[in-house]
């Protein structure tokens, strides 16, 4: 487990960061809180006993400061259109890894861009999108794979029982639509494709209980960047539940309620991966509830994994690339219940 090794992380105090926070010291990791709001890092280190360490974007010399003596680096700081270059670049001078929980297509787009040469050739680890939205359905898609060593097309489908959007995935959404303009994007051929139509409207059967539901085809996330970096699949789509997405664009959804002393909401999700080669399907799930505290588990491990050397690889990488899939969801076992559906013969380009 943790050992004692310092671990910045930045934007402790959001509500994805403090489930991030409490979790790293929950598996004997020492959390060293940063971000540039003084006052609320000073609250949330003063209860435990942490240290606090100001530090913005904007100012290179106090994410030096932030970073020094430290293992490794979390960035849970959206918008992440505006804190990933700058946090990437000082774990590159401290030269400790650096992973984030960001769901913006761009940023992670960003990242694997700027960063994949530099990252490689300095052996560095970056391990971006290491959350719920993009590493969990990579994870998924990696696993049901197997011994694929490629696949005609991969279907990631999201059944949330709702979404109460945190002002964090609010201002994130924002940034992603000034970035896209009118556009939505969608990955196909094995290259995106800039979208000016509606996304289309359809059914999905999920795996008991939740069963058949419809879904908004399409509702592209960080999973559509992510898998298509390590993976040799042309066609990567996601799909969510359509009260989910009514509940994320109404403006007056509340912020996420908390129902129990961790702070975890009620809110629970299954995750139903599908992989199709010619006529061959494999599929595996993932179910839990809160898909914001469900992230700190994820980003947990992955530290967890990187600073004992249970990686696969170095440079800017996904999570199905640098961690054994299947093993590292069996260890997230009570949080998420994983299952790996035995292979079946399938139809080509149909929905389940």
């Amino acid at each position: 487990m943790g050992s004692g090794h310092l671990v910045a992380v930045f934007g402790a105090y959001g509500h994805t960061g403090r489930f991030v926070v409490a979790e790293l010291a929950a598996r004997g990791f020492v959390p060293v809180l940063s971000g540039r709001n003084a006052p609320a890092l000073e609250k949330l280190a003063g209860r435990h006993g942490w240290e606090a360490r100001v530090a913005s974007a904007e100012d290179p010399a106090s994410l030096d400061r932030a970073l020094a003596g430290t293992a490794a680096v979390v960035n849970c700081a959206g918008p992440f259109a505006s804190t990933t270059g700058p946090v990437i670049e000082a774990a590159l001078r401290a030269r400790v890894p650096y992973l984030d929980v960001a769901a913006e297509l761009e940023a992670n787009l960003d990242t694997f861009a700027h960063y994949r040469e530099r990252a490689r050739d300095e052996k560095a680890v970056i391990v971006p999108a290491m959350a719920f939205f993009g590493g969990l359905g990579d994870l998924l898609v990696t696993a049901a794979m197997g011994d694929w060593t490629e696949a005609d097309e991969a279907h990631i489908a999201y059944a949330l029982s709702d979404w109460h959007p945190t002002a964090g995935t609010r201002l994130s959404g924002a940034v992603s639509r000034e970035r896209r303009g009118a556009h939505r994007l969608r990955y196909t051929g094995g290259r995106w494709e800039r979208r000016s139509d509606a996304a289309p409207a359809l059914e999905w059967a999920f795996p008991e209980p939740v069963g058949r539901r419809p879904v908004i085809g399409e509702f592209t996330m960080a999973d559509v960047v992510t898998v298509p970096q390590h993976l040799s699949i042309p066609d990567v789509t996601t799909y969510m539940t359509t009260e989910a997405v009514r509940d994320l664009a109404a403006p007056h959804t509340p912020a996420p309620a908390a129902t129990d002393e961790s702070g975890r909401s009620g809110q629970t999700f299954l995750v139903d991966a599908v992989v199709r080669s010619g006529g061959a399907e494999r599929r595996a799930t993932a179910a839990g509830r809160d898909i914001y505290a469900v992230t700190a588990p994820l980003v947990a491990e992955a530290v967890d994994r990187v600073l004992t050397g249970r990686t696969r690889t170095t440079g800017v990488a996904s999570a199905g690339k640098i961690f054994d899939a299947p093993d590292f969801l069996r260890a997230l076992t009570p949080t998420i219940t994983f299952t790996l559906t035995p292979p079946r013969q399938s139809h080509p380009h149909s929905h389940p």
